[in-house]
């Protein structure tokens, strides 16, 4: 009987066209943004969010080989068990002073830190309303579905749409709205300012979820919102170590009495074996460094240029922003993976297709993500093969979802 369940939601979704096939490579950390596959094939990433190859840089992997040999590869347990190394609470400093704020808590991942965040803050207030972003991150829907308390949803980036729903709860009621910096499928900014300026108006506290940003934008990478000269002004900074920084684990940094009462209260940290100290070492590095270099932004600036450019002289219709994402939509689910395969086997060029529930349907996407690495005869390439799968396949990607 089990199986038979199994069997048939298996059916549905690839019926569906969403049926996800994980591909084996193997990527060369001297040589990014390449890779090998199973035949020993060298292929181009196209796709990673790996955005400025800081998991390839020496001076981080170095660290982290030291903090291997040093401290072995596991952490030994819970922060507040056994796993509260040292090393973890220098790279915490080191986040709180990137965004500064008091105090920064480092969670397992860039999902953990919003949904053990988000889930924890409505135990601490248990009459709380969140306002969220219909765009949100599944982790930022997930956490705010776990807090099991009323919730609006507020239209994409809409200030209008926001406001009259804070309007309908009274100025005494708990209340925080949560949103992103940078969406990741789209590429679109927040009207950050705007939301910092109706959250001091209506008493609300604000979250901002600042994967795509943290490392690449900002002074020293503090991210958008301290490009714009608003941070200080946001209560909650949600960002991730897995993109930009090139490692793996999520944070938040806020006031050191916030940070203490989630630390005190949120099943997800308390509950988690912590980082590795091989990875908290490598993370600060890559943070350290970042705050210091301008080389890797302004390069991956000038990379995100010259490849929207190119991609504008072939005629290849992606969706508009101001940030480093490009997507490419095509609107059908079917016709995606299928040109994700051609440019894998045909081409050599790693870039997946992205389908429902990533994606809503018929909004079905390539997404394109370069790094300081790529090269101009690389970008040649992937117009050339774009151009070469579109014609074949008679697909037409279109401006907007």
């Amino acid at each position: 009987m089990y199986a038979q369940i199994f069997e048939h939601q298996i059916k549905v979704i690839k019926s569906e066209g969403r049926y996800r096939e994980f591909v084996p490579i193997l990527r060369v950390a001297e040589n990014l943004p390449y890779a090998i596959d199973r035949n020993n094939r060298i292929i181009t990433l196209w796709c990673i969010n790996d955005y400025l190859g800081m998991s390839c840089h020496k001076n981080v992997i170095s660290v982290a080989k030291d903090a291997l040999h040093a401290s072995g590869v596991g952490s030994g347990g819970t922060r507040n068990i056994g796993g509260n190394n040292k090393i973890l609470l220098e790279l915490e400093n080191n986040l709180a002073d990137l965004h500064d704020k008091e105090k920064a808590l480092v969670f397992t991942s860039g999902y953990v830190s919003n949904d053990a965040t988000l889930t924890s803050m409505s135990k601490i207030m248990p009459n709380m309303i969140y306002f969220s972003d219909e765009m949100n991150h599944a982790s930022i829907i997930n956490g705010i579905r776990n807090a099991q308390v009323p919730k609006y949803v507020y239209k994409h980036n809409d200030i209008a749409s926001l406001e009259s729903l804070l309007r309908q709860v009274p100025l005494d009621i708990p209340k925080m709205i949560v949103f992103e910096s940078v969406y990741s499928m789209d590429g679109l900014i927040s009207p950050i300012n705007q939301i910092v300026s109706l959250a001091k108006r209506y008493n609300a506290l604000t979250y901002i979820d600042e994967v795509h940003s943290v490392g690449l934008y900002g002074n020293r990478g503090a991210g958008i919102a301290n490009s714009m000269g608003v941070a200080n002004d946001i209560d909650i900074i949600q960002g991730t170590l897995a993109k930009a920084y090139g490692a793996i684990g999520g944070y938040i940094a806020s006031t050191n009495l916030l940070i203490d009462v989630v630390r005190s209260t949120a099943p997800g940290f308390i509950f988690t074996t912590s980082l590795p100290p091989m990875i908290a070492a490598a993370a600060n590095a890559s943070i350290q460094h970042l705050k210091t270099s301008e080389v890797e932004r302004l390069r991956h600036q000038n990379r995100v240029t010259i490849l929207k450019n190119a991609l504008d002289k072939a005629n290849i219709k992606y969706f508009k922003n101001n940030s480093h994402i490009i997507p490419i939509i095509i609107g059908d689910p079917i016709l995606t993976k299928t040109i994700s395969e051609k440019l894998f086997k045909e081409h050599s060029i790693y870039l997946q297709h992205i389908n429902y529930p990533t994606v809503s349907r018929g909004s079905e996407r390539l997404r394109i993500t370069i790094t300081p690495y790529h090269t101009d005869k690389m970008i040649a390439d992937l117009i050339c093969a774009l151009q070469s799968v579109f014609t074949e396949l008679g697909i037409q990607s279109v401006e907007a979802a």
